[in-house]
């Protein structure tokens, strides 16, 4: 179903969800828009107030806060489109750069979009396309990934996913996981493969390391870890389309215990294994059970 929102049209009977970015380190980053829609709202919701609040006082804005943030979504979500329904204006904010991009908000504006209330964003700082348009790497076509998983096993999963897309991919990373990430991506990419360290952006220590895989390596074994990171890997230049099939080697019972160890019942995987082979679901079956002929 076509859905369209003009963003402001004085006839809407809802208040407005405004999405403000914020600056990534630099406060002259801060935009007139931003300021003035911040102290124009009724309410800014805040991934924490109390950060927000130092930049509330640099820009003298008295606008009362709220928090919204990855823990108190389910309880938050309802109370601000309750009052964005009465035609209370609110303004959102993360602690750094864009709403929703690696911090909360996409939530938000769903509910919102559902209940016809108009969200309207602001443009500004995001640590991303910053460090990739300085990185000396392909802007552009870009992948946004953001931050890779903390669990290891599925950190290489992701990885594996990633290795022949051709586009340079962007990832954020905190300082001391930085080593443990930067193994990972030589693991699964290789260690010739180039990327940039984009360090402390728009910060008094702003720092860009270029190289490949391997001399970051180096680089990181060699440094004292400091801020906070945007990698930026260059894409694959010569992918391969081969995928490695799971059941290959495995015996009929194999198989079908493999679907069932990803979560599928037993029923289910005999199917499962029945239609990768193209075979009667009874010959599996009788296959698995050890049933003879």
């Amino acid at each position: 179903m076509l859905e369209t929102q003009k963003s402001f049209d004085t006839k809407s009977k809802y208040g407005t969800l405004y999405l403000v970015p914020t600056p990534i380190g630099n406060l002259d980053d801060m935009t007139f828009r931003a300021v003035n829609v911040l102290k124009d709202a009724d309410l800014i919701a805040a991934e924490d107030t109390r950060n927000t609040q130092k930049l509330l006082n640099h820009f003298e804005i008295e606008t009362k806060q709220i928090s919204f943030h990855e823990h108190n979504t389910v309880q938050r979500i309802p109370e601000l489109l309750a009052k964005l329904k009465e035609g209370t204006t609110i303004a959102q904010v993360s602690d750094a750069g864009m709403p929703s991009i690696s911090d909360p908000g996409h939530e938000l504006v769903v509910a919102c979009i559902k209940e016809d209330v108009n969200v309207v964003p602001l443009p500004g700082a995001n640590a991303g396309i910053t460090a990739l348009i300085a990185s000396g790497l392909a802007p552009q076509p870009f992948y946004f990934y953001g931050f890779l998983s903390r669990k290891p096993n599925e950190q290489k999963d992701e990885l594996k996913k990633l290795v022949n897309r051709q586009e340079t991919i962007i990832f954020y990373e905190a300082p001391h996981r930085l080593k443990k990430t930067l193994k990972g991506l030589v693991a699964q990419f290789g260690g010739s493969r180039k990327a940039a360290f984009c360090r402390e952006l728009t910060k008094k220590h702003e720092e860009f390391i270029r190289g490949d895989l391997d001399t970051l390596t180096d680089w990181a074994n060699t440094t004292e870890i400091r801020g906070e990171f945007v990698i930026i890997v260059a894409g694959n230049d010569h992918p391969t389309n081969h995928q490695v099939d799971p059941l290959k080697n495995l015996t009929i019972d194999q198989q079908v215990n493999f679907y069932v160890e990803s979560g599928l019942n037993t029923n289910d995987a005999i199917k499962r294994v029945a239609k990768h082979h193209h075979l009667r679901k009874q010959i599996v079956y009788n296959e698995f059970h050890n049933i003879n002929k």
